[in-house]
């Protein structure tokens, strides 16, 4: 790429001047960086959520984007900032799980981001977007080797986001995934693997409400009535036509669903 490219997803929101900080520093090492925000409205401090985002944000970028993904409860702790790169990309990031669904994708080195050269100076125990992850993330959209910023790790924290259970013949046990901001319920249950059930009769139990009708598109929906629909991420989602499932369900991102096929 003649000019870099540096995606920012974090849960700074817009009202304060923390991402617009980040870009300062970032454009101050790398004058020529394309600065592109996925989102700043992760809900704070959810790990999930922002695993998520980046997890269907990063493929749509040209190879070499470098990827900054912060969303970070353990800033000043002993959590590792880290880099990995795989796919063609580089993702910087705290090493707390926020790149799980990525490092399950790709094939990834990860490095412990050690090389404070790199780093504004001194080193704050609460922004270390603006000390750590944006200088360093700008070095190497730069041009500077990655491996410079440290070695090589085995043990990236990684959660478990994408798992489902079974937990009996026809039943499998997942989790809603993230709550979009119509309200609609995205859960882990893959519509490559899930939806072909659908086509018998079948129940997904969230929250206090059996969900029984599976739909190709919104306009299929009856109004009041909570469907299953297969969403671009693909993943089968829970929604309600022109209202927002979330309110109507009482649910929230983790909340556990469960699908059964009779």
């Amino acid at each position: 790429m003649s000019r870099p490219i540096i995606t920012l997803t974090t849960d700074f929101g817009i009202e304060d001047h923390f991402v617009g900080v980040m870009k300062g520093v970032i454009l101050s090492i790398a004058p020529d960086a394309q600065i592109v925000d996925i989102t700043h409205q992760i809900r704070a401090f959810d790990i999930a959520e922002a695993a998520f985002v980046i997890s269907e944000a990063y493929r749509r970028f040209p190879k070499k984007t470098v990827h900054v993904a912060v969303v970070d409860p353990g800033v000043g702790s002993t959590r590792r900032p880290i880099l990995a790169q795989g796919g063609g990309f580089t993702f910087i990031a705290p090493d707390n799980g926020v790149l799980s669904l990525v490092l399950e994708r790709e094939t990834c080195t990860v490095r412990h981001i050690t090389a404070e050269k790199y780093f504004l100076k001194p080193v704050s125990k609460t922004f270390h977007g603006r000390d750590v992850f944006a200088p360093v993330a700008a070095h190497v959209a730069g041009g500077a080797p990655a491996s410079r910023m440290g070695a090589t790790i085995a043990d990236a924290l990684r959660s478990n986001l994408m798992q489902v259970y079974r937990v009996g013949k026809r039943t499998w046990a997942g989790r809603i995934l993230k709550i979009d901001r119509f309200g609609n319920l995205i859960t882990n249950l893959a519509s490559e693997e899930f939806a072909p059930l659908l086509d018998r009769p079948f129940e997904i139990c969230v929250g206090l409400e059996r969900v029984a009708r599976r739909v190709a598109s919104y306009e299929e929906a009856e109004f009041g009535v909570p469907v299953v629909i297969a969403g671009s991420a693909g993943l089968l989602e829970i929604v309600f036509r022109q209202d927002s499932a979330a309110k109507r369900l009482g649910c929230g991102a983790g909340a556990p669903v469960e699908l059964t096929v009779f």
